[in-house]
């Protein structure tokens, strides 16, 4: 048997808000990071000569398919 000990808070509907706007701002951040960080390594590549206009777009095309299926996995 588990002792789970449960506390009761008390927060207005603004501070719930607030908190609320916090997180996802915070979720934006670090989606932004990572959206910038998978770009600054598909222009390295790129720019590295070692692939074509052809695969640089198809480079491109593979990583907005990406970022739909993740997008996707949130809805």
């Amino acid at each position: 048997m588990r002792n789970i000990e449960t506390k009761e808070m008390q927060a207005s509907p603004e501070v719930i808000e607030s908190l609320l706007n916090a997180a996802r701002m915070d979720e934006r951040r670090n989606r932004a990071v990572v959206f910038s960080s998978r770009l600054t390594f598909l222009a390295e590549k790129i720019a590295s000569g070692g692939v074509s206009t052809v695969e640089a777009a198809e480079l491109i095309r593979e990583e907005a398919e990406e970022i739909q299926r993740q997008a996707q996995e949130l809805h």
